[in-house]
Order: C-alpha cells, then sequence, then structure tokens
C-alpha cells in the first residue's frame, strides 16, 4: 500500500473497506465502478488491494472475530503524518480518544486509528520510507 505512492503529511493517503461479506462487496464494487481486486495475504486474513485501472485506490477485508462484533461496515480514511507517535500525544493533548493503539506493518509503515473530539473515526499511518 504505501511502498507504491508519495505521501503528504496531512494529506489523505489511502481508504479502506471493511464488510461482512468479501465476495458481496466486490461484485458490487466491479459492477458499480469497474473496480478490480489483488489479494494479499495478511497474518489471519486476506487484505484486498483496489484497482481502479491499474492504479492501487484503496482496500478492502472481511471483518471477522470479536473484535468487530457490533461493528458495522464502513470506509476508513487514512492520513499520512510525520511521525505517528509524536502526532498521536498531540492528538491526545486536543482531546483526541485512541482507538487502536500505533502498530506496525511490515512493509507499510506504522499506523494507529483515534477518534477526534467530535467522535469522528480515522486512521493515521507514518508510511515506511521508499
Amino acid at each position: 500500500m504505501a511502498n507504491e505512492m508519495q505521501f503528504v503529511h496531512g494529506a489523505v493517503c489511502w481508504s479502506e473497506l471493511a464488510v461482512r461479506d468479501i465476495a458481496r462487496a466486490q461484485k458490487f464494487y466491479a459492477d458499480a465502478l469497474g473496480w478490480r481486486f489483488e489479494a494479499m495475504p495478511a497474518p489471519d486474513m486476506t487484505y484486498w488491494i483496489i484497482l481502479s485501472g491499474e492504479a492501487r485506490v484503496g482496500g478492502m477485508f472481511e471483518m471477522t472475530g470479536p473484535q468487530f462484533e457490533g461493528v458495522p461496515e464502513h470506509w476508513l480514511t487514512y492520513i499520512a503524518v510525520d511521525d505517528i507517535d509524536a502526532r498521536l500525544k498531540k492528538a491526545v493533548g486536543a482531546g483526541a480518544k485512541i482507538c487502536k493503539e500505533a502498530f506496525d506493518i511490515p512493509g507499510v509503515g506504522r499506523m494507529a486509528v483515534l477518534a477526534e473530539p467530535g467522535g469522528a473515526v480515522v486512521a493515521w499511518m507514518t508510511p515506511k520510507p521508499m
């Protein structure tokens, strides 16, 4: 995901769709938008890269397991940041709540999920240097 794109601090850099039925979602987006999907094995799941033409425009995964109980299908926006750990401290100081602490994605970067003071959920990511 991060290794093929340029990132600017503060810019939206990725969108990710979490669904309950991957086949249904892929059929819908393929039929409606002409998207294609490329499987990328990940720990405990298959992560799907969304392709529009040859461009990687996002990702998709199927929500399974107790951690997703009661979580509705949703899109999650990722914003690139220069230093995820430092920025999370600033975000908490500014009133954000951490939903998922910072963690590393091998070959991609370091990311976290937070809720801003109004409750909107967003992911922040420091991409791995290219």
